[in-house]
């Protein structure tokens, strides 16, 4: 997980995470104070805070980090996970 925070603001950072994402090393994007992450031209994820977003090279490594799928780019991921928990809830 990458921090956006902790990438400069400047340009040298724009190119960075540009670079990153063109790399394959970047493909999704989190809210940290929330815990869901999504796509990364998802409209949610572009109103979040900088401060709050962080970045995941697959959707493996958000939802070991216990991340959610966002209800709006991946909606159909959300609906199986939001089905998981009801199932756990009651056992």
């Amino acid at each position: 997980m990458i921090r956006h925070k902790d990438i400069p603001s400047d340009f040298k950072g724009r190119k960075y995470l540009q670079q990153l994402i063109k790399q394959g090393k970047i493909r999704l994007a989190g809210n940290a104070k929330l815990k869901i992450y999504g796509r990364l031209d998802c409209k949610s994820g572009r109103r979040m805070l900088r401060e709050n977003r962080v970045f995941f090279r697959d959707e493996e490594e958000a939802m070991e980090l216990d991340f959610r799928p966002c209800a709006h780019c991946l909606d159909d991921r959300y609906q199986w996970w939001k089905l998981g928990i009801a199932r756990l809830r009651h056992k």
